[in-house]
């Protein structure tokens, strides 16, 4: 067998680990719960960790296929659940604060949360 017919496909399945190492460094993984939002950004701008973020936001009930909310009740039982977890890591999270940071990384913004009619 030559040494050709060995070498490239080792060198090709080289190439595609590294392609793949590279893309994976570029998109790190998406955090469980919340796989639409930076979930690091959000976490900085609210003065918590990102995996305070994503504990308190496993108890957030949100819009299948971030849709918009169905009913007030919705919005206010996520946001009844999300607030005081928030407020445990950082007490200085106000609801006003939570609303902003949560409109700048929402798709939509705010207008993503008013209630279908």
């Amino acid at each position: 067998m030559k040494k050709t017919a060995v070498i490239m496909p080792v060198i090709a399945i080289a190439l595609m680990c590294r392609a793949g190492a590279a893309l994976a460094a570029d998109n790190p993984p998406m955090l469980k719960n919340d796989p639409k939002r930076p979930v690091a950004a959000i976490a900085h701008d609210l003065g918590v960790t990102p995996g305070q973020f994503v504990a308190c936001f496993d108890m957030v009930n949100p819009t299948p296929g971030g849709n918009r909310p169905e009913s007030e009740t919705r919005v206010k039982s996520n946001k009844a659940a999300l607030l005081p977890c928030l407020q445990k890591a950082n007490p200085d999270i106000t609801n006003e604060k939570l609303d902003e940071v949560m409109d700048r990384y929402r798709p939509g913004g705010h207008e993503a949360q008013v209630p279908r009619q």
